[in-house]
């Protein structure tokens, strides 16, 4: 039994799905895993997130110390970059074998319809 901000989780996969799981996260440490991003840049590279969405996936990615949020604020307009901690980058090879996985289901899988643009 493990204990997060007093919730309790049964095993070491809850753990880890409690900082990845969901639709959105793994997919936007993925998009961080090469550098800084800002939040549009984001946006651009996860055309079908909403913006409440992504505003909301990005506080708790933040609150659980898994990527730092910086805010320029020397010169207008106002600049956040949001970048993996060290802790956030512990996860990149969980995400590089879920992505490795998701190719290779894409190739066997009949349910899977991959569109190019």
């Amino acid at each position: 039994m493990y204990t997060i901000d007093n919730k309790t989780y049964p095993c070491s996969t809850s753990v880890t799905m409690k900082f990845i799981g969901g639709k959105w996260k793994a997919v936007i440490l993925v998009h961080l895993k090469d550098g800084a991003k800002r939040y549009n840049e984001l946006r651009k590279l996860i055309p079908t997130i909403t913006e409440r969405t992504l505003s909301l996936q990005l506080k708790q990615l933040e609150d659980d110390d898994v990527i730092n949020r910086t805010v320029y604020t020397e010169k207008p307009p106002l600049m956040v970059e949001y970048t993996l901690t060290d802790f956030g980058e512990t996860l990149l090879p969980v995400l590089h074998e879920i992505n490795r996985w998701g190719v290779e289901a894409a190739k066997t899988s009949k349910k899977i319809i991959r569109k190019t643009s």
